[in-house]
């Protein structure tokens, strides 16, 4: 994960772009657009009125879950609500990643500010505050299970908020009340619904899909780049990339990454040099079927993106407060089902991306298919070369590949089967970054033997835009001529596609999730 400087960005309740969750990811501060604190406010005199009139209402003057039917006095209601963000703060794991927490955030304070949740101005103010100076909560990653929300991150969330638990402020990891003191913030005294406002909903899982889905696109484009370099170091054809053919199919994804790929190669002097009298008739699929994987990988990375973008706008709390009816009504947009489709056809397109590109670096390192010396090394057998690299890949291959394992067809019943089928989608979006780490990896690995190979073409060299790839990569490792320490070198080839440096060196527009 790479991060920008931050800057400022309003949010619009229920109609905050893709584009902003990311810049939100990525580093910028949301603050709540003016327009939305009329409706905080309106929900929350709606709950007083609800209460007003002394009926039981779920969450707000009974237990929770398979207590529901245990009515709590109005003198305990406070209390009430501490307690629940208590008991239910018990995830456990490392903590979350600052980033994924701040996001979380953002989607919990406009999912708050649509004026259907009956939380107070000043709670939703706590929020904006926190993430305005930088206070993340310290969130285990680990025992939601998506549904009734993402109960116990959002539980770690909402304690710091009452002052108990932990905050990183920079680099320190502090008490939340210290934290709290030191920005000139006082820990809030919940109302009613407040604490359950703020621990039910899908926002944890929502934050790691689209933490996932924002780094597998800069993957997805990464491979484009190092797909098309490959296909120079093995002088492939671009035939395959014809536009007629991509036509005749239909498909959006395959159409635009063949023409990327296309545009990739232009002005290839390392193509021109085998237009005629190649003896080989078709290249093996690794490059050939590029826009068709690759293509449908876009297609369902932007399926993906649709649905986490409408996720990311929706109120996913219980019940929900309808004040101009003033009534409060119990549902289930808690459970994260979209969310956990969304990040099982994320996890797919991630493992294939990394599948796809082993393939290439296996391809490059057999000189019966790639017409390169054993290895990618100018004295195979004295010398190794990329011979365990592309073990490495495989090996980080294969593990995606169980990674990929569908999340959102399990369930298991909780809360004494009062929650009977759950979605799974916190760990579902979870794995995603493991995942694209992964793959992150092999194209690293990729970067440096297609640029090897391209090297044994000299003093014949591709388009303008592999060559800048190519010198970024030769600004931080040298061609291997003899065998030497390979980490540092796949170490600082992973940090060209981690931090979009490659893409970024092609200067070419490189199609994305939207």
């Amino acid at each position: 994960m790479s991060h920008v400087e931050p800057s400022s960005l309003v949010l619009i309740p229920g109609a905050t772009p893709l584009a902003d969750w990311k810049a939100i990811y990525r580093g910028a501060t949301p603050r709540l657009a003016p327009e939305a604190w009329p409706a905080i406010a309106a929900s929350a005199a709606a709950v007083a009125r609800i209460l007003a009139k002394g009926e039981p209402v779920y969450g707000i003057n009974t237990g929770f879950g398979k207590l529901a039917s245990v009515r709590i006095g109005d003198a305990d209601l406070e209390t009430l609500q501490r307690n629940i963000v208590l008991s239910h703060a018990a995830g456990v794991g490392a903590p979350s990643p600052v980033p994924v927490v701040r996001l979380m955030m953002a989607l919990k304070l406009a999912s708050l500010a649509q004026g259907a949740s009956g939380v107070r101005v000043e709670t939703a103010r706590m929020l904006e505050a926190m993430l305005a100076q930088d206070l993340t909560p310290v969130v285990p990653c680990q025992g939601s299970v998506g549904a009734s929300g993402d109960l116990a991150p959002l539980s770690h969330m909402a304690a710091t908020m009452i002052g108990v638990g932990e905050i990183f402020v920079g680099g320190a990891r502090l008490p939340a009340a210290q934290a709290l003191a030191a920005a000139g913030l006082t820990p809030l005294t919940l109302g009613p619904k407040e604490g359950l406002a703020l621990l039910n909903g899908t926002q944890f899982s929502t934050a790691n899909a689209l933490a996932g889905l924002f780094e597998a696109e800069r993957l997805f484009q990464s491979a484009l780049v190092t797909g098309a370099l490959s296909t120079e170091a093995a002088k492939g054809s671009d035939t395959p990339f014809d536009p007629r053919i991509h036509a005749l199919r239909r498909h959006a994804g395959q159409i635009e990454t063949a023409a990327a790929l296309r545009a990739l190669m232009a002005g290839s002097a390392i193509r021109a040099s085998h237009l005629k009298a190649d003896e080989r008739v078709q290249d093996p699929y690794c490059l050939r079927c590029q826009p068709q994987v690759m293509g449908a990988a876009l297609d369902i990375l932007r399926q993906a993106a649709a649905t986490l973008a409408i996720e990311a706008n929706g109120v996913s709390d219980n019940p929900l407060i309808f004040p101009e009816a003033d009534e409060a009504l119990s549902g289930g947009n808690f459970h994260a089902e979209p969310v956990a489709f969304a990040a099982d056809i994320i996890a797919l397109a991630v493992c294939e991306i990394g599948s796809i590109a082993e393939r290439r670096v296996a391809m490059l390192v057999d000189p019966a298919l790639s017409g390169l010396p054993a290895f990618l090394t100018p004295k195979p057998g004295l010398n190794s070369g990329f011979m365990i690299p592309q073990v490495t890949a495989a090996a980080l291959v294969s593990e995606n590949k169980q990674k990929a394992y569908p999340a959102s067809v399990d369930s298991i019943p909780t809360s004494a089967n009062q929650e009977d089928h759950v979605s799974m989608a916190a760990h579902g979006a979870r794995r995603l970054l493991d995942m694209v780490e992964n793959a992150t990896a092999v194209l690293g690995i990729e970067l440096l033997a297609a640029a090897q190979g391209c090297d044994f073409h000299a003093p014949l060299t591709s388009s303008a835009a592999l060559e800048a790839v190519r010198a970024l990569a030769r600004g931080q490792v040298p061609p291997l001529a003899d065998d030497r320490h390979f980490h540092p070198d796949m170490e600082a080839a992973s940090a060209l596609i981690r931090s979009g440096a490659v893409i970024a060196a092609t200067a070419a527009d490189l199609p994305g999730i939207g």
